[in-house]
C-alpha cells in the first residue's frame, strides 16, 4: 500500500513540474495555402515551449527547423504538437519542407 502512495505522489510531481515547464496552447502557427501565420512568432526566452502546429491545406506539409532541429508531417486539415525550448534569445527560421518556398520565423526574447 505504501509503494503504490509513493508512486502516486511521484507520477503527481512528474505531471505538476511538467506542467510548470511547459507553455502550453498560446503558441499555434497556422499553414493556409502558401504562407504561414504568424509569420513571425515571438517566444519567451529559457522556457520550454509547447507549440501547435496547424495545417489548413487539404495535402500534407513538413515542418522543419534546421535551428530548432525538428522536423515533423502535419497531415491534411490536421495539428501536431512540437515542443521547442528552453531557447536562448535570437531567431530562428522554419519552412514547409514540401514546399521550401514557404517559411516562417520564431524571435525569441
Amino acid at each position: 500500500m505504501k509503494r503504490t502512495s509513493l508512486l502516486s505522489a511521484i507520477a503527481f510531481m512528474a505531471i505538476t513540474l511538467g506542467a510548470v515547464t511547459a507553455q502550453a496552447g498560446d503558441y499555434v502557427i497556422t499553414l493556409k495555402d502558401d504562407s504561414f501565420s504568424p509569420a513571425t512568432l515571438s517566444l519567451p526566452a529559457n522556457q520550454k515551449i509547447e507549440l501547435t502546429v496547424k495545417n489548413m491545406n487539404t495535402s500534407p506539409a513538413e515542418f522543419e527547423s534546421s535551428d530548432l532541429n525538428r522536423e515533423k508531417v502535419v497531415g491534411a486539415n490536421s495539428e501536431i504538437t512540437v515542443f521547442v525550448g528552453p531557447l536562448d534569445a535570437g531567431t530562428y527560421t522554419y519552412f514547409n519542407d514540401f514546399h521550401r518556398e514557404t517559411t516562417g520565423t520564431i524571435v525569441v526574447k
